[in-house]
């Protein structure tokens, strides 16, 4: 009868011990688009799995570049401080997940005593004694109600976010690098153009000043070439000055100190890549902030089965036993053993309403993670559609400006001839200049905006363009498959 009793709790026990408090999960839902509004010629309607993904900065075509984002791993300390983290996130998981296993201590004692003649109610025994003890005790949780679980799904997941968290401060410090390598690049091709401009102007100053010393053109005419040449020259200081911040910015990213830190002048920009976009609900399963936002909302959901378990009966076996004696070389013999075994029941019966406001609290975080979590998928949807109209609008003023530089470039040119033929003011020679200037610095910010604009749209498509193949199945979705490990491509 007493085995069979055993056997039934036995039973009972492992019944319980698959019972989970926490409420099913199941990802914060948001209804998605099927398609991005912002569409042009920019951006072909089909993706390409072909297309770079990992090292997405690759499709510029620039070794430069490609050598100072590798360098962000191994020097970046923003990323080591985010690596650190998740490292941190694993070992408190790790901690959790002990509590799955028993508990087994060992301990020893040798000492020697005197026991005071005055102690109260003391009835003989000699004054003094040895107590050595050699002991050992095992305790184990029975997880009846999913509170151990519960909590380790909860450390899993924040691990998790904290390794998305790590995998997005990658992906920003990657984008951030790109954007400031390309706005160098643009005004490295600016200070090109402003140098070759000053040389022209100076050219065209011995012109005036010759024609003026032949009394040809009046001495205003030399004033205005010279006025032209001094902007020309002031603009390309101005420049320089820009430049030295984003080289200044660029080695802090890569993790040199500023001032030993230098990249030489290339007057040329990287080429802007054509970059096709998935469907919607794929940046849903690579952004790592989406999958970090995910992740605490599935922490948050596992959390409040460990307050509810809180209401129930917290059941653990004990075993403890060992050796004990006075003295003497027989403390590992059998009578000098001893043991106690048996199950520990502990239950809260009343605090003041304690408990139930750390369920609803658990709730409530849980609702502020989903929330989060629909926030930063609205933020993404808008960051990409707010990226694609940038990259197709800007393509077309593109396509303007450069006629546009043509038509100046024209204009200037003719009105040099008619100048030195006598026909027009220079004047007019310095308004053409003027404004052929201003298109071929036009011309060169729109294609530094455009790369710009291509390198925020691949940080808010979380770096890459491919569709995961482990994903296509799940293309209709919105959720990160759980457990996944987050990545910025």
């Amino acid at each position: 009868m007493r085995r069979a009793e055993l056997g039934a709790c036995a039973v009972a026990a492992l019944v319980l011990a698959g019972c989970s408090l926490a409420p099913p999960y199941a990802p914060p839902t948001l209804t998605m688009p099927t398609a991005y509004k912002e569409v042009g010629p920019w951006t072909p309607a089909s993706p390409a799995d072909t297309a770079p993904r990992g090292d997405w900065w690759t499709v510029y075509g620039d070794k430069t570049l490609d050598g100072l984002e590798q360098r962000i791993d191994s020097s970046n300390p923003d990323l080591a401080l985010a690596l650190a983290r998740y490292d941190e996130a694993q070992a408190y998981a790790a901690q959790a997940r002990a509590a799955l296993f028993p508990q087994v201590d060992l301990a020893g004692t040798a000492t020697a005593n005197r026991q005071s003649a005055d102690r109260p109610l003391r009835v003989g025994g000699p004054d003094y004694y040895a107590n050595n003890v050699v002991g050992a005790s095992v305790s184990y949780e029975l997880d009846l109600w999913g509170r151990v679980r519960n909590t380790v799904a909860a450390g899993k997941a924040q691990a998790q976010a904290s390794q998305a968290d790590a995998a997005s401060v990658r992906l920003s410090l990657e984008a951030q690098l790109a954007d400031a390598y390309v706005s160098l690049r643009g005004l490295d091709a600016t200070a090109k153009l402003l140098a070759d401009t000053t040389k022209a102007y100076t050219i065209a100053l011995r012109l005036t000043q010759t024609l003026h010393s032949g009394g040809a053109v009046a001495g205003l005419d030399v004033g205005r070439a010279q006025t032209q040449l001094q902007i020309a020259r002031a603009q390309e200081v101005d420049i320089a000055a820009q430049r030295a911040l984003y080289e200044h910015e660029i080695a802090a990213l890569v993790g040199v100190p500023a001032s030993s830190f230098s990249l030489p002048p290339v007057a040329q920009l990287p080429e802007s890549p054509k970059v096709p976009v998935a469907a919607p609900s794929l940046i849903l399963q690579r952004r790592p902030d989406i999958a970090a936002a995910e992740r605490r909302a599935a922490a948050a959901n596992a959390m409040i089965g460990v307050a509810r378990a809180a209401f129930y009966p917290s059941i653990s076996l004990d075993a403890t036993g060992g050796f004990q004696n006075a003295g003497g070389s027989n403390l590992l013999s059998m009578a000098s053993s001893w043991w106690t075994i048996g199950p520990t029941l502990a239950m809260t019966l009343f605090d003041g309403g304690l408990r139930r406001a750390q369920v609803r609290a658990a709730r409530d975080q849980f609702d502020e993670a989903s929330d989060s979590y629909r926030s930063t998928v609205l933020a993404a949807f808008q960051q990409v559609e707010d990226n694609l109209a940038l990259c197709n609008k800007l393509a077309v003023e593109m396509g303007e400006q450069s006629a546009g530089v043509v038509a100046a470039e024209h204009t200037e040119a003719l009105a040099m001839t008619q100048y030195k033929e006598g026909e027009v003011t220079y004047l007019d020679v310095v308004t053409a200049q003027t404004i052929e200037l201003q298109a071929q610095v036009t011309e060169l910010a729109i294609a530094t905006r455009r790369l710009q604009a291509s390198v925020n749209l691949v940080r808010s498509l979380g770096g890459g363009w491919s569709e995961p193949a482990a994903m296509r199945a799940d293309a209709g979705g919105v959720q990160t498959r759980h457990g996944a490990s987050p990545s910025n491509g």
